[in-house]
């Protein structure tokens, strides 16, 4: 087997190939898109080997990871903290990081990350930008408030965007710029409102969402995880089972240690009083007469 170490940047694929043995096979660099990977994969074609790569996640390392999957390599995708932890470098480059990720797969010492499938990716992707959108939402909102602040003008509705609200910035005079700045803050809020809502109708449509599932399927394989396959995904039975899986609950709760009882308190000899102390010094350093 190759074990290959992937470095990817903006421009470049860095790529260094150690055989099975442990020993330096060749470093190269491939453009990062899908005619180079296919040359990088017809390149170490001629070897006849099985290749396991290994790459850091990093954004665009899902598209190496499904394109070099669908061409035939086994791709791992390595937790860029945990690959640091296991080996600090003193010079970190690209060549030298493709050096480190080809040696822990050569060692078995991968920290893999679990890649969701096609259709949690979209899903995640669908909630992402919405929280984008309701982010911007809020802002322009703000902007709003403050303006009405700048400008001495209070609130005395309880929603400023509902119905009742957009009559009162309707009738508020506002020098320009603000006007302006008001009224185009209120268009865009509709307009993200908008594309929120299609969000959540898109989100719970299930036949767009199998339509879309089965066709990211297609498109990338059946290499790639499946989450339904995932054994901790699996719903657990009733009966015996699930009681076999859960730690039993004590009958009565245990019986706590009562603690040692504390030492005594120390006591000293007491501390004469001050003015006891100055007669018996006063007695013993005055002279005796004859």
């Amino acid at each position: 087997m190759l074990h290959v170490g992937l470095d990817l940047s903006r421009r470049r694929l860095d790529v260094c190939v150690l055989s099975d043995d442990g020993e330096l096979v060749e470093e190269l660099a491939a453009p990062p898109d899908p005619e180079g990977l296919r040359y990088l994969v017809s390149k170490l074609a001629r070897h006849r080997e099985p290749v396991r790569a290994v790459i850091e996640s990093m954004t665009g390392a899902r598209f190496i990871h499904d394109t070099l999957e669908q061409l035939g390599w086994d791709v791992l995708i390595a937790d860029a903290q945990r690959v640091k932890g296991l080996a600090p470098v003193a010079c970190k480059t690209d060549r030298v990081d493709s050096r480190v990720l080809a040696v822990l797969s050569h060692r078995n010492l991968v920290p893999a990350i679990w890649l969701p499938d096609p259709r949690v990716r979209r899903e995640r992707e669908q909630a992402r930008f919405r929280l984008h959108l309701v982010k911007h939402k809020s802002m322009l909102k703000h902007r709003i408030h403050a303006t009405l602040m700048t400008f001495g003008h209070p609130c005395p509705v309880s929603d400023l965007f509902g119905l009742e609200g957009r009559k009162l910035l309707d009738r508020l005079e506002l020098p320009d710029p603000w006007r302006e700045t008001v009224d185009a803050s209120l268009y865009l809020i509709d307009y993200l409102e908008s594309e929120i809502a299609a969000i959540e109708r898109e989100r719970r449509r299930p036949s767009v969402r199998a339509a879309a599932v089965d066709g990211a399927r297609n498109r990338l394989g059946a290499r790639v995880h499946d989450r339904r396959g995932d054994r901790r995904r699996h719903p657990v039975p009733l009966g015996q089972r699930a009681g076999r899986l859960h730690r039993p609950v004590p009958k009565s709760p245990p019986v706590r240690r009562l603690r040692p009882p504390r030492a005594p308190v120390q006591t000293g000899s007491e501390i004469p009083a001050l003015g006891d102390a100055r007669n018996d010094h006063a007695r013993t350093a005055a002279p005796r007469l004859p």
